[in-house]
């Protein structure tokens, strides 16, 4: 089972001006694709988003979706506090969102949304936004489980519609 938590940076859904909407649709969304999910968490965008971070790294979390704070307003600072609990950067993620939505909403691009491992966590940004949660979900959906594997120590699994040539194998090559 992956363990999965959503947390929400949101300075106005913290202060109870709001309420979220993207939270309940992602943890619904992690939900159906398997994953073991609670409630969205909800803090103030900044130094907040990365004590949840560290919480989830501390309660085994396998997964972590942000949803908000990948802005480019002055307060948007998810990717930016993401970055110092990250260890290790996985841009395809984060480039793949931006590139599902683009054509539906040009402004996606300026999501600073950054997507990575934190030991063996992955933890992805969202915009706030359902559609940049529904866009995230459906980009996902289809690599979450195997991400998580391999985060895990997993080895990449030979199914019988792949063909290795000699070479890879003698190369060591990983598919």
């Amino acid at each position: 089972m992956i363990r999965a938590r959503v947390v929400v940076a949101s300075n106005r859904a913290a202060a109870g001006v709001y309420t979220d909407t993207s939270g309940p649709l992602l943890v619904t969304g992690l939900r159906e694709l398997g994953c073991d999910a609670d409630d969205p968490v909800v803090v103030p965008d900044g130094e907040p988003v990365g004590q949840a971070l560290r919480q989830a790294l501390a309660d085994g979390m396998d997964v972590v979706v942000t949803s908000g704070g990948t802005g480019v307003s002055p307060t948007d600072r998810t990717p930016e506090v993401t970055r110092t609990i990250i260890d290790r950067e996985i841009p395809g993620i984060a480039e793949a969102i931006r590139a599902h939505s683009r054509a539906k909403v040009p402004a996606s691009v300026l999501s600073r949304g950054l997507a990575g491992a934190a030991g063996r966590m992955l933890v992805v940004n969202l915009p706030g936004s359902t559609g940049g949660a529904r866009d995230g979900l459906a980009v996902l959906g289809p690599i979450l489980a195997h991400t998580v594997d391999q985060l895990r120590g997993g080895d990449h699994p030979r199914t019988d519609t792949e063909v290795y040539s000699d070479s890879d194998a003698d190369e060591g090559s990983a598919r």
